[in-house]
């Protein structure tokens, strides 16, 4: 059995298993870009719900594997060498699993870089700007009489769908006829921001053509649906 105690997280969150990887998450559009590519590759794992909204990330345990405080982050006994790898950083996660299970990321060195560049297009872009409108459309910012920040932020998310938009044109999958961590990265948001925040009518989601057949093909997906409601919050 895999010794663990030298990482304090274990010490908040118990392995039942500590032979298999360990998920620190929440069910957001940034936690389930690891539990579906989890669910896809069929890797062993054990997920843990780690309640954002009583801030349990800013606790010495979780700050421990990830010093900035946020989820999604892994904890897998069997890293490179053998030995046990903390991750943090929902990107950094999904390239780390394509690449050890060989899964959901091209094998040629031009298609890696191309996929990779998608999700780094989801980390800097596509996520922070979908979250900022989220806040100042559904959260406590809606509530602001200026609703200069909102327009803002949903102008540059229309912008930025319609370049996944373009992408998409004679695509199947952002690679093409490749389903990938790319696709993985971008699910959850565009379901998130249409769903969950309401805001489709702020981009003109219903101009796209391309999007929604993709994010339906995307949501039709086993893996995904399971994703999707993992980790689950304890009764």
């Amino acid at each position: 059995m895999t010794d663990l105690s030298a990482f304090p997280i274990t010490t908040k969150w118990p392995a039942q298993n500590p032979d298999i990887l360990q998920l620190y998450s929440t069910p957001t559009p940034n936690g389930v870009k690891v539990s579906i590519m989890l669910e896809e590759t069929g890797l062993a794992y054990e997920p843990h719900f780690i309640n954002i909204g009583a801030d349990e990330t800013w606790g010495p345990e979780y700050l421990a594997l990830n010093p900035n405080g946020k989820i999604p982050a892994i904890l897998d006994p069997n890293g490179p060498d053998g030995k046990p790898l903390a991750l943090f950083e929902s990107g950094a996660i999904l390239i780390y699993l394509a690449e050890k299970t060989g899964k959901f990321l091209p094998a040629d060195a031009a298609g890696r870089y191309e996929a990779i560049q998608w999700v780094m297009f989801q980390m800097g872009g596509l996520g922070p700007m979908f979250g900022q409108l989220g806040f100042f459309h559904k959260f406590a910012g809606k509530d602001f009489e200026d609703k200069r920040p909102r327009d803002r932020y949903a102008k540059e998310s229309a912008r930025l769908i319609r370049v996944l938009e373009t992408r998409l044109e004679g695509r199947d999958w952002v690679m093409g006829n490749d389903y990938t961590i790319a696709d993985i990265s971008m699910l959850g948001w565009v379901r998130n921001l249409i769903g969950f925040y309401g805001a489709g009518e702020l981009i003109a989601y219903d101009e796209l053509k391309n999007v929604p057949k993709w994010l339906e093909r995307g949501l039709a997906r086993p893996a995904v649906q399971r994703g999707l409601e993992i980790p689950k919050r304890p009764a």
